[in-house]
């Protein structure tokens, strides 16, 4: 089978799993969660990271640190794998669901258009609060999400969302990697742009730690209140005292650690995974009704996912044998995510004007992108592509 996204273990992953195996350090303290942490600050250009057991749980503490809880609202993209939907709900808010553009990010001008056109902001306390203007609610936080390895242009966003006092937090497990290219955030990381950017280090990223996420910011007091509520909320080790609700959501020294061999690779990767995105787009763009989704031109991408356009018109049936046809010439692929607006939980949140994930759900295929992929792998993908969709 050629796999979706498999990790590629070809560095130092062996000889640090077994230091610390060596060491008797495994769980969640030891040198390689410091050094992680420390290298993945120092390459996003963040002045701080704090890991975390999953990219997950970085968005569910992201969002409580800027006060996401019982009564407020965050504006989010539908078409998205389901975490940071998931985390929202976790913190007792509702999330808004925004539309999605041609790069699969959230829709900036619908979301600008809902900023201006659907909210107030008043004063209250001494400070600036935004209100949705159907609900009533607070609106706490406009998530973002860097889907794919495609930069979100944050440039009026993030204007805005200072203006109204909402808080910016960035989706980037999928963008590792990924810098902007120009405009008023150029050679920034994706996630250190809003207030708090959550990584993801999952089996399928373009790095892995086996699990693992991190949460970036500039901000000090965030940045402790981020370890302090990670690591169960600790106030005296001692005697065990905890005044506040924390949760156990540190990574282990072994999850750092082959993080860290990993992180060594990333460049790597990048460059490997820029090769397999041109060849593709050279092989398929010239089929008839196919073509491959291309990348934001304003950004530095690390080409996570390899997207197959498909311009004819699928029923749900035909679109499922596809799939099917591709699993049995041992091709892993997969669709775009099922719609979160549409999810049994969510099917009654607002929405708004998502004219687009109408036009793009069920005819869009994630094709195998692996770094290791090889040329011969990827030529069979490619035929096998092209009788599929000749018949």
């Amino acid at each position: 089978m050629i796999k979706l996204h498999e990790p590629f273990i070809r560095g130092n992953e062996w000889r640090y799993v077994k230091n610390c195996l060596d060491e008797g350090w495994v769980s969640s303290a030891g040198k390689y969660v410091d050094l992680f942490e420390k290298k993945i600050a120092q390459y996003t250009g963040s002045k701080y990271a704090i890991a975390c057991i999953n990219g997950t749980a970085a968005l569910q503490i992201s969002l409580k640190l800027v006060g996401v809880g019982i009564n407020t609202e965050v504006i989010v993209p539908s078409m998205t794998f389901i975490a940071p939907v998931n985390a929202i709900s976790y913190n007792n808010a509702k999330p808004v669901f925004m539309d999605n553009n041609k790069y699969y990010t959230i829709d900036i001008n619908k979301t600008l258009a809902f900023l201006n056109k659907e909210t107030r902001t008043i004063k209250r306390k001494k400070s600036l609060i935004t209100i949705n203007k159907k609900t009533g609610k607070r609106i706490a936080a406009l998530m973002v999400v860097h889907l794919f390895g495609n930069a979100v242009k944050l440039d009026e966003l993030n204007k805005l969302c200072k203006k109204k006092n909402i808080p910016l937090i960035e989706d980037s497990a999928e963008s590792i990697g990924t810098f902007y290219g120009s405009g008023r955030f150029k050679n920034k990381h994706t996630g250190t742009v809003g207030q708090i950017g959550c990584l993801s280090f999952n089996g399928n990223k373009i790095i892995t730690s086996g699990g693992g996420g991190m949460i970036l910011t500039n901000n000090l007091k965030t940045a402790n209140k981020a370890k302090y509520l990670t690591t169960q909320a600790k106030d005296d080790s001692v005697n065990y005292v905890h005044n506040d609700i924390g949760y156990n959501f540190r990574l282990s020294n072994i999850h750092a650690a082959l993080g860290l061999a990993q992180l060594e690779n990333l460049s790597k990767n990048i460059r490997k995974k820029k090769i397999i995105h041109n060849i593709y787009k050279s092989k398929i763009d010239k089929y008839k009704s196919l073509k491959i989704s291309g990348v934001p031109h304003s950004e530095k991408s690390n080409y996570w996912l390899n997207i197959l356009e498909i311009s004819k018109k699928l029923t749900k049936k035909k679109f499922s044998k596809i799939i099917q046809k591709f699993n049995k010439y041992g091709i892993e692929v997969r669709p775009l995510w099922f719609p979160n607006h549409l999810q049994k939980k969510y099917k009654r949140c607002q929405v708004y004007k998502l004219n687009n994930i109408k036009n793009i759900y069920q005819k869009r295929l994630c094709l195998p992108s692996s770094p290791q992929l090889t040329f011969k792998q990827q030529n069979f993908v490619c035929k096998k592509l092209n009788s599929i969709f000749k018949k």
